[in-house]
């Protein structure tokens, strides 16, 4: 390990970035690090991860081992995650000895989806209607308030449609909180959207945010599908998402890149968030081949204490996740001269495994 400098002062490449997570985002996060002369170090549960192959180093140990946790920490200058549902205790192990980026306010935050709507709230951002679920009594009141059709979510974990139940007008309500596990829970009111819009935002340590244009997202079966730049909604429209997230990225005093999902809703044309991901995110792979600098890349300017890059895009875009077996059609996609494609190195393709994902990119029009 190089000897870690001030918080102030910008890691100089030969650096080594530790990454929390070995999947496809750890992936895509070391091949960044690498290009700008980095070396990472990749700590995971499982056994030959994807983002292992492309790493300098990888540890395998669980994330309640705390003698691997400090020797992890003791290897690196620094220390980022893929994924926001990292054990508090670990992030608090890890920061006692190395700077963890982003901090432990933002990854509270979005862990628990309770504290991330009233953070939201009280930041003054618009959010669908929510109340607290914590017994069945709870969530009958809350039902009774928000009305049907709803969502009963896990105030924690749970992502692709995951730890969620609809709460519809013949639903039986004991029978959905069983779904759930009787876990603590939050009730979310539907909202009558358009579309949903996703704007990938940085914010670097010396305070300075770089926010990318709107994605619009289409979901299948719960899952990402497609992502859209530009979004079909008005410039005015794109500004405010993109305040939002500004806002948002500063009130945590986040380090990092952060995505923020919106609803952009039927009637009035206003924004809704719904939620936030403490981490590069999967609706802003297209700036990889539309953007000089890629969410991958900024993410690691922004840890490493490098100036932002520019977040403008030098071309349209859309995004397409390869699920599954959609991945065996590489050839056909690499076929085509204006896909770009990225493929994670997973040897099993499963239902509704993420395998990779391809980049079509057309000439810029607005």
């Amino acid at each position: 390990m190089t000897n870690t400098p001030p918080s102030s002062t910008p890691l100089a490449p030969g650096a080594r970035i530790g990454i929390l997570g070995g999947g496809q985002l750890g992936r895509m996060l070391a091949v960044a690090a690498a290009e700008l002369g980095f070396n990472c170090h990749i700590y995971c549960p499982e056994e030959n991860p994807p983002a292992g192959e492309v790493a300098a180093s990888t540890t395998c140990a669980a994330y309640e081992d705390e003698s691997a946790l400090t020797r992890f920490a003791e290897s690196v200058d620094v220390v980022t995650y893929e994924f926001e549902n990292v054990p508090e205790k670990a992030a608090a192990l890890l920061e006692a000895h190395v700077p963890v980026r982003p901090g432990p306010l933002a990854l509270a935050t979005a862990q628990d989806r309770l504290r991330e709507k009233t953070f939201l709230r009280e930041a003054g951002i618009a959010t669908a209607p929510f109340a607290a679920v914590s017994s069945l009594e709870d969530l009958k009141q809350a039902v009774a308030t928000i009305g049907r059709p709803s969502i009963l979510k896990t105030r924690r974990f749970g992502y692709d449609g995951k730890g969620q139940v609809k709460i519809e007008a013949d639903t039986d309500l004991a029978a959905a909180f069983e779904e759930i596990g009787r876990q603590p829970a939050i009730l979310e009111g539907f909202v009558p959207f358009t579309r949903e819009i996703s704007v990938i935002v940085a914010r670097g340590t010396d305070g300075k945010i770089a926010a990318y244009d709107p994605g619009e997202n289409v979901h299948k079966n719960h899952i990402l599908h497609t992502t859209t730049v530009p979004a079909s909604i008005s410039e005015a429209t794109a500004a405010e998402a993109m305040e939002i997230a500004r806002k948002l990225i500063g009130a945590l005093s986040y380090i990092g890149v952060m995505g923020v999902e919106m609803f952009h809703l039927e009637t009035e044309g206003a924004l809704v968030v719904n939620e936030i991901a403490p981490r590069v995110h999967n609706s802003g792979h297209w700036t990889q081949d539309g953007c000089a600098v890629s969410q991958f890349e900024q993410h690691i300017r922004a840890i490493a204490g490098w100036p932002l890059g520019d977040p403008a895009r030098h071309a349209d875009a859309q995004m397409l996740n390869l699920i599954g077996e959609d991945a065996h059609n590489w050839q056909a996609f690499a076929q085509d001269a204006k896909c770009h494609v990225h493929l994670y190195g997973k040897k099993q393709a499963r239902p509704g495994r993420k395998m990779g994902h391809v980049n079509r990119i057309r000439a810029l029009t607005r």
